[in-house]
């Protein structure tokens, strides 16, 4: 759902097919996850995250990632490691026939890899719980002519490190992505025409 759009309890209840209650619960756990606003006596909104914001979430996320990527350098089997690498190459392709929606999505799937590898429940549950608010910022983000291709390097090093077992050469690619991130949310740049 779009930042901004209000969220009407009837509308959802026949959209969803679940109980008034059920749709009252669900949006206050969305607004304890700070992913949904209510405004007393008009409803509730899906959460809109400003751009100053994402960058501090970003901020936030890049330890956690980069524990995260410490911990599977340190904890990876070989069977994952296949996988980060087979997947890493299903990345490329995406980033190769152009196809920057694709990318996004296995982006995400890679930080989930990474997460199951590293085997630290704790951090991979905040990280998905900034991620979360992030995701109009990373989608703008992909739709940037090159970064893409910018982002590839920069996970295909990550991947490296984490299949090479090397958790000092793993954290410093996390941080050195996040940062990245960062600087590019922090780049003045046109809206891409993507949804918002």
């Amino acid at each position: 759902m779009p930042p901004g759009l209000r969220l009407v309890e009837a509308d959802l209840v026949e959209q969803l097919g679940v109980s008034r209650g059920s749709v009252r619960l669900a949006i206050d756990v969305l607004v304890a996850e700070r992913l949904v606003e209510r405004f007393p006596n008009k409803g509730a909104r899906v959460r809109v995250v400003s751009l100053e914001e994402a960058v501090e979430i970003t901020e936030c996320r890049m330890p956690l990632e980069a524990l995260l990527a410490r911990k599977a350098a340190e904890r990876v089997t070989g069977a994952e490691a296949d996988r980060l690498r087979a997947h890493l190459h299903t990345m490329a392709g995406a980033v190769d026939s152009g196809d920057v929606l694709k990318y996004g999505e296995l982006i995400q799937q890679l930080h989930g890899m990474v997460g199951e590898a590293a085997r630290h429940a704790v951090a991979a549950d905040l990280v998905g719980k900034l991620q979360a608010q992030l995701v109009r910022h990373q989608f703008r983000l992909s739709l940037r002519p090159g970064r893409a291709r910018v982002s590839l390097g920069e996970l295909t090093e990550l991947v490296a490190a984490i299949t090479d077992r090397d958790p000092d050469r793993a954290d410093a690619a996390a941080v050195a992505h996040f940062r990245s991130v960062i600087a590019a949310l922090s780049e003045p740049h046109p809206d891409p025409g993507g949804p918002a």
